[in-house]
């Protein structure tokens, strides 16, 4: 057992200093739960989700969410925290991470922060300056009697007044994403933009933050992706969309615009077969994974662990292998930068 481990032992007996955040990022489908989990076992940890499907209750395969058995082993945090028809912001996600990951602090246990929702990821371990807008309904609603009456042409051209780098980055048929930007404006007087602009999104790195990103060749990734697709649809993607919209939920809900639940709403609309939807999924999924790499890589602070171990050497042995390294990366750093000296 590694010093690392005996502190992480110890410190729940006898909290003498707080234990670190530790982050376990990545693409989609390269085993970040997985190592996860091994990590709790070993650091006596607990884990929080930052996922943005996972938050929803009932959205299950398609999100890929630990599942009982893992949930029994590991406590984990921010999964099924609301509806699908409840709004869920950034702000609402930093909140209920940040008492999560103090609660398990206080109980000397070590936060670990696994998933691919970069901004979820980076509201939680760097200070960012963000307008914390909670949904006004009666803005939202008015925005959208403007948009029924005029034509949502007009509300882009009004976003394109006040926020043009905003306008940029969305489609002008994209409602939600409009009537969002123009939300925030008129609620704070600051461009959306401001707070999605790199230096913004950067932020101030937090101390006592370790994030460890997961890579593997492209071909490996690929294929990751094709099998859980796969899995998914075996699994019953299909039927879950249907009983979310029999349930009564709006397939324009932003939560069933997702992954997956996106595809499968178009095919039990006719709109496409079940072979065309398992194809554009597995490429929307590819351009997915390809975001989430480019996001962390643009991160300085994040670690590159190869996870073709996982591949290789089996889920197990893979997921142990890989947990090991985040250790002996967390004892060097324990070791240059010693208590007194502090660290980011």
């Amino acid at each position: 057992m590694t010093d690392i481990e005996n502190h992480c032992k110890q410190n729940m007996e006898s909290p003498s200093e707080e234990p670190p955040l530790i982050g376990i990022v990545g693409p989609t489908a390269v085993g970040k739960t997985a190592v996860a989990i091994s990590l709790a076992h070993r650091l006596n940890g607990e884990i929080i989700s930052a996922d943005a499907v996972a938050v929803y209750r009932g959205l299950n395969i398609g999100s890929a969410k630990p599942d009982a058995t893992e949930r029994a082993e590991i406590a984990f945090y921010l999964v099924d925290v609301c509806h699908p028809d409840e709004d869920f912001t950034l702000a609402d996600f930093q909140r209920l991470a940040e008492e999560a990951i103090s609660d398990i602090r206080r109980r000397g246990k070590t936060p670990i922060l696994v998933g691919g929702t970069g901004l979820y990821v980076r509201s939680v371990t760097a200070t960012l300056n963000m307008p914390t807008v909670p949904p006004h309904p009666e803005i939202r609603r008015r925005l959208e009697d403007d948009a029924e009456n005029f034509g949502l042409e007009t509300l882009y051209a009004r976003l394109k007044e006040v926020d043009s780098l905003s306008a940029a980055k969305v489609q002008s048929g994209d409602a939600r994403r409009i009537i969002r930007a123009l939300e925030v404006w008129e609620v704070t007087g600051i461009p959306l933009s401001d707070f999605h602009t790199p230096e913004g999104v950067q932020g101030i790195p937090r101390p006592n933050v370790y994030l460890f990103g997961l890579a593997m060749n492209r071909e490996a990734l690929y294929q990751r992706i094709e099998t859980r697709v796969d899995a998914m649809m075996a699994a019953g993607l299909e039927v879950e969309v249907r009983g979310l919209l029999a349930a009564g939920y709006d397939p324009s809900l932003k939560s069933l615009q997702s992954l997956g639940y996106r595809h499968m709403i178009s095919v039990i609309n006719g709109e496409l077969s079940r072979e065309q939807a398992v194809t554009e999924l597995k490429r929307d999924t590819r351009r997915y994974a390809k975001r989430q790499l480019s996001w962390f890589n643009a991160d300085a602070r994040v670690r590159w662990l190869n996870a073709e171990k996982i591949e290789t050497e089996g889920l197990v042995k893979g997921t142990t292998a890989i947990a090991e390294q985040v250790i002996e990366a967390l004892q060097q750093i324990k070791q240059e930068n010693p208590p007194d000296e502090g660290n980011t």
